[in-house]
């Protein structure tokens, strides 16, 4: 111990010594809560240290040569969160590498999962940098079996989680996991504060892709009210969130005036196939939402109605129908011999202005319709011919 204490005074001299007239107070500070063994105060102001804009040369030294000697006295999720900083200031990957995992051996999963997480998806982004997939993909799982096993967990743990998942799934190409996410890692987080505008603006172009091009995304509508998406407002990549909404509208007319951008963004050039689909599917989706309900009963839509609605020939209708039914986006069935299809349930969706004010409208028709039966119930005589 005697040994360990005189390591720490020669490095906090030295420290001392070197640091700028700013930071001096704090390594005076040090000094004093180390030998008072004050635990909690020292964290804290370990971390006022780190978060100070002059601290960057000092960090690495500062963790290596001094709070490593107390380190199993602290709250490991706190320890955890220094060495993710101090990473920051490390510019050799290798040896960012090499901090974290001698780190995480010294944190066990056990007694500190939280911290385990945090440091295992922090190691698991710096292989993806690597380029390690296969190694990022293990650690992500990892991750997750844990965090499947916690009730609880505090959200710095989650961001750093879903942010190498979002953007192992990003690499990946995988855009539905990548989706998901990336809003997932956004609830973790304030984007204003914790993100810079650029970061906002990546963010925002990259999860209006995904949900463009995601096989299973037609319900765009955690993103549509999320803030994020008005990072593109400005930019060159508005025209992208604009055709967000026309896929949400299911408008195929304003869907091919924006396709002629497309050039713009050669990821949705390469898959103008799938997205003309998709706009069809969102367009049948729209379609059933506007006649469903109509007259008080089910009513079915007619292949020919559909076709005209999306634009398809009417031998193409049945494909389509049958497609929103695998993905369940509808429910229901198809009478082949008259041509129609019967709709009982449409996936729920965001509604822009004008679908609102056509539910509007519904609504006051329903409520006409309602009152016109209470006032017939209300003209009867329920009791005429009954006896007290």
């Amino acid at each position: 111990m005697d040994v360990d204490h005189h390591r720490v005074d020669v490095y906090l001299e030295d420290a001392l010594n070197k640091a700028p007239p700013s930071l001096r107070p704090m390594f005076q500070r040090f000094r004093t809560l180390y030998d008072q063994k004050r635990w909690h105060q020292l964290t804290v102001t370990v971390n006022e240290f780190l978060s100070h804009p002059d601290s960057g040369p000092f960090q690495v030294d500062l963790f290596k040569n001094f709070v490593q000697n107390f380190e199993g006295k602290i709250n490991q999720l706190r320890l955890a969160e220094m060495g993710v900083k101090v990473c920051r200031q490390i510019d050799d990957p290798q040896k960012t590498l090499g901090l974290l995992t001698s780190l995480l051996t010294r944190i066990y999963v056990e007694t500190s999962p939280e911290a385990h997480i945090l440091l295992l998806s922090t190691l698991a982004h710096v292989k993806l940098l690597f380029g390690d997939l296969e190694g990022t993909k293990a650690d992500v799982d990892k991750c997750e079996q844990v965090l499947d096993s916690l009730d609880s967990v505090e959200g710095g743990v989650n961001a750093a989680f879903y942010r190498v998942a979002a953007d192992y799934y990003k690499a990946k190409a995988e855009y539905g996991p990548y989706y998901k996410n990336s809003l997932l890692y956004l609830a973790c987080i304030n984007p204003e504060t914790d993100l810079s505008a650029e970061d906002r603006l990546s963010r925002a172009h990259d999860l209006a892709v995904a949900a463009l091009l995601g096989h299973t995304i037609y319900n765009f509508g955690e993103l549509l009210m999320h803030p994020i998406l008005d990072s593109l407002n400005g930019s060159p990549h508005e025209w992208i969130r604009d055709l967000l909404f026309v896929f949400n509208s299911g408008n195929i007319g304003k869907f091919e005036v924006l396709a002629t951008q497309f050039n713009r963004e050669p990821i949705l050039a390469i898959n103008i196939q799938f997205l003309r689909q998709k706009i069809c599917l969102m367009a049948l989706i729209e379609t059933v939402f506007q006649r469903k309900g109509r007259s008080g009963k089910e009513r079915p839509i007619s292949f020919q109605v559909i076709a005209e609605e999306t634009r398809l020939p009417q031998d193409e209708v049945e494909h389509l129908v049958m497609k929103a039914l695998s993905l369940k986006l509808i429910r229901g069935t198809l009478d082949q011999v008259s041509e129609q299809a019967h709709i009982s349930w449409v996936q729920p969706r965001v509604l822009g202005r004008e679908q609102i004010e056509q539910l509007a409208v519904r609504l006051n028709d329903w409520t006409e319709r309602l009152g016109k039966v209470e006032n017939f119930v209300a003209s009867q005589d329920l009791f005429a011919g009954v006896t007290a």
